[in-house]
């Protein structure tokens, strides 16, 4: 199994610009993806305004023992919105696996508004998995279905069930089904290990897509979940590369003389912007995937870095200090004059756009502590969404319904996961070692090239 090895160290780690721009790696072949520890989830908040719904332990067939419990995984992940409020397994009065069998008086008395059933059957190659959500109040059906899954496939179809439920009883998109990049290190003196790894959204079934020595900074997915973008260093050189996740294949797109930093894909994918310095000072450009046509969109004495595009395509939001200290501004994608965004404090950087445009998640400083702040672009108001003193790296959920972020917990680095309205807060941590840098996928496969 090949995997990557790295010499060298990280360049500029000024953490006025948000993280440092530069990782150290050297490739030496195509990786091959091997599972890793889950990460740990630990959820508060966000109980008092939570629905109750009742999530039914899915029927089985004699000769069937699944190894994946589906209304388990289901409740996990409608508990983590923090809108929702699962009602324990064992104050079920009934279990239920078919419509007939349902007493709509007695989800009633539990409190419970929603109820969720299933059934699991052997089908060629696997299973058919069929559910149906009803509205207890009302005594109606509110949705079904059925999906064939491998054995394998349970836990992303239990996924996509919770993301049917979410959707039907929100109006929203859910993002069980999505998937996280984040860096992981492991300081195992003298071998010591950086992975850009790749998990589901709750934690499980994580593969590392780069390893290495030194470490890896800056991923960010391709619109249609299949590639990652991120930087590394070749011959001591910062590099900024796309791979495909499902083949390994990875491709250099900006090697030049200094910086090589902040990749970010446009929506329509065809364009990757991103931070150069090969012309003396750190600016902001444009690269043409298809022609390879690069094209400078700043020009500033002041430090430009950390390029956002907004979801439309139409404009590009950036960090720069040209007044003095890092705030956010934005331009028009195909260039033209920047105007300023942020104005509360001192320091605001590292902008990631909400999928409906309206709003940005950044880095604020507040009172010497670094915390993730949402800042309205209509009424040009900012809003904590964090508690920690060094949060950095936002990244929204593709539905906007969360932002996920890299933290401190009692001295080690682990990510963190605030909900944009509801007050429900996650912590995800490995059971070693420590992780950062995160980047949510898009809702667009939710990065299914690497699912079995």
């Amino acid at each position: 199994m090949m995997r990557l090895v790295a010499p060298l160290a990280v360049l500029i780690p000024d953490y006025r610009y948000g993280r440092a721009l530069i990782a150290a790696l050297l490739f030496l072949g195509l990786p091959s993806l091997w599972a890793q520890p889950r990460l740990n989830i630990e959820v508060s908040g966000g109980t008092e305004m939570a629905q109750p719904i009742a999530i039914v332990p899915f029927g089985l067939s004699e000769d069937q023992s699944p190894q994946v419990d589906l209304a388990a995984i289901i409740a996990a992940d409608l508990a983590r919105t923090g809108r929702f409020r699962p009602l324990a397994t064992r104050d079920l009065l009934d279990r239920p696996t078919r419509r007939e069998e349902v007493d709509f008086r007695d989800w009633s008395l539990l409190g419970a508004n929603n109820l969720a059933i299933g059934r699991i059957e052997p089908a060629a190659g696997g299973y058919q998995v069929s559910f149906a959500l009803f509205d207890v109040f009302r005594a109606t059906e509110i949705a079904n279905g059925t999906l064939t899954s491998t054995a394998s496939g349970l836990r992303q179809t239990a996924h996509r069930i919770a993301d049917e439920i979410y959707e039907r009883l929100t109006g929203q998109p859910g993002v069980a089904s999505t998937r996280i990049a984040y860096v992981s290190s492991r300081d195992s003196s003298p071998d010591p290990e950086i992975s850009l790894r790749v998990a589901d959204a709750d934690g499980s079934n994580p593969q590392t897509i780069v390893s290495a020595a030194e470490p890896i900074l800056s991923p960010a997915w391709s619109p249609d979940g299949r590639r990652l973008a991120y930087v590394s260093f070749e011959n001591k050189r910062p590099a900024i590369y796309i791979q495909e996740l499902a083949t390994g294949r990875r491709e250099l797109v900006a090697s030049y003389p200094g910086i090589n930093g902040s990749p970010a894909f446009s929506p329509d994918g065809g364009r990757l912007a991103m931070t150069l310095s090969k012309d003396g000072n750190p600016e902001i450009y444009v690269l043409d995937l298809a022609s390879g046509a690069l094209r400078r969109l700043t020009d500033h004495f002041a430090i430009d870095t950390e390029p956002t595009w907004s979801p439309d395509g139409q404009w590009i939001a950036f960090t720069s200090d040209r007044a003095g200290t890092p705030q956010i501004y934005r331009m028009p994608a195909n260039g033209g004059p920047a105007e300023r965004l942020s104005r509360e404090g001192d320091y605001n950087a590292r902008a990631s756009y909400a999928p409906d445009g309206r709003s940005l998640a950044m880095v604020s400083r507040v009172k010497g502590a670094f915390r993730i702040a949402l800042l309205d672009l209509e009424s040009g108001t900012t809003r904590l969404l964090s508690r920690g003193e060094l949060d950095e790296s936002p990244s929204f959920a593709p539905n906007g319904a969360m932002v996920i972020y890299a933290t401190l917990h009692q001295g080690r680095g682990v990510l963190g996961i605030a909900a944009v309205v509801g007050g429900v807060s996650q912590r995800l941590s490995q059971e070693s070692g420590e992780i950062r840098d995160p980047a949510w996928s898009p809702l667009a496969l939710g990065g299914r090239a690497l699912r079995p």
